[in-house]
């Protein structure tokens, strides 16, 4: 009787760890799906695309396309950068610990307008340090200098600082991205005049239209480089200076107060509290829900163990009785 339930127990937990790792890959599998409308199949009428136009004929003229314009502007690039200055990014970060933050903050940012430049942002805050969380101000701020005066800024910031956390300074070369957008804004431009050109000497409706389509095209590039240029020549030319203020109470060592038995006998019965809240949860669970599972699972394998033990002592029986009649004989 022992085997037998043995071998019940066993094909019930390995069906239930199927079951569960089933369960999980389809919840997994529904959680990732994505829905795709499929269009033309049944899920809704494919998109019509537009019928193309055929753009009119314009005027004959000798002049670049924006394409051919774009397409020589990268070998007039490279004639360009060899008498370009270099154009560098210079950024940097750093944290000092200073007495009082809010003060020190107040200077740097009268220090950046005298440099000529202008504070990005500040912000001021409290911060809790030690097992007592003892409260201390802090504080970040972002500038702008000019770049040439970097060096000198640092240094200002850092004068009169208890100590210097980090510092880090970086740089970003971008000669060449600087002069590739300077020869597609010079290549657009000059599309520009031609087509302008072009729409002045249009006769026909639709030529007009067309060429009045394809500046208004070029126009948008071309402001669209005009502000990335306008943002590298500002990146480059006033530097980023990002520093967080450390109050000194904060690098203090850490002073270890008495030891308070009080306070770890009330944190043990809280876990002691938590962990019989999760037990009586989990029998809870188990009762309701995966005790009446195993019971439903257990039923039909008890009645498929039944008829083939059934079987199994028939098919015994009858070689039994074979052997017999042959002992016999």
């Amino acid at each position: 009787m022992k085997r037998p339930l043995f071998i019940i127990l066993t094909v019930i937990a390995l069906f239930l760890v199927f079951s569960f790792s089933f369960t999980s890959m389809m919840r997994q599998r529904g959680d990732n799906a994505v829905y795709s409308p499929s269009f033309g199949f049944g899920g809704g009428a494919a998109p019509v695309e537009p019928a193309a136009v055929e753009a009119p004929a314009l005027p004959a003229t000798d002049f670049y396309t924006p394409e051919e314009a774009a397409r020589q502007s990268v070998d007039n690039s490279v004639v360009q950068q060899q008498g370009q200055d270099r154009l560098v990014i210079k950024n940097a970060d750093l944290a000092i610990v200073v007495k009082d933050p809010a003060a020190r903050m107040k200077q740097i940012s009268a220090m950046a307008a005298e440099m000529g430049g202008f504070v990005v942002s500040s912000n001021l805050y409290q911060s809790y340090y030690g097992p007592n969380s003892i409260e201390v101000p802090e504080a970040t701020i972002v500038i702008r200098v000019p770049s040439e005066r970097l060096d000198e800024a640092l240094e200002r910031i850092k004068e009169g600082a208890v100590d210097v956390d980090h510092e880090n300074i970086s740089g970003q070369d971008v000669t060449s991205q600087y002069v590739d957008l300077q020869s597609q804004l010079k290549a657009k431009q000059a599309a520009e005049k031609k087509l302008l050109e072009i729409l002045d000497q249009a006769q026909r409706a639709e030529d007009v239209l067309a060429v009045y389509l394809q500046v208004q095209s070029i126009q948008t590039e071309i402001e669209m480089l005009k502000g990335q240029i306008k943002y590298l020549e500002e990146s480059a030319a006033l530097s980023s200076i990002s520093v967080r203020l450390i109050a000194e109470e904060s690098a203090q060592p850490i002073i270890v107060g008495p030891w308070t038995p009080g306070g770890a006998v009330k944190e043990a019965i809280e876990d002691l509290i938590r962990f019989v809240q999760n037990f009586v949860d989990f029998l809870i669970y188990f009762v309701l829900s995966i005790l009446p599972a195993l019971i439903l699972i257990a039923i039909p394998v008890y009645l498929v163990y039944l008829a083939g033990r059934a079987v199994y002592r028939r098919i015994n029986k009858s070689k039994g009785d074979v052997e017999e009649k042959e002992v016999k004989k």
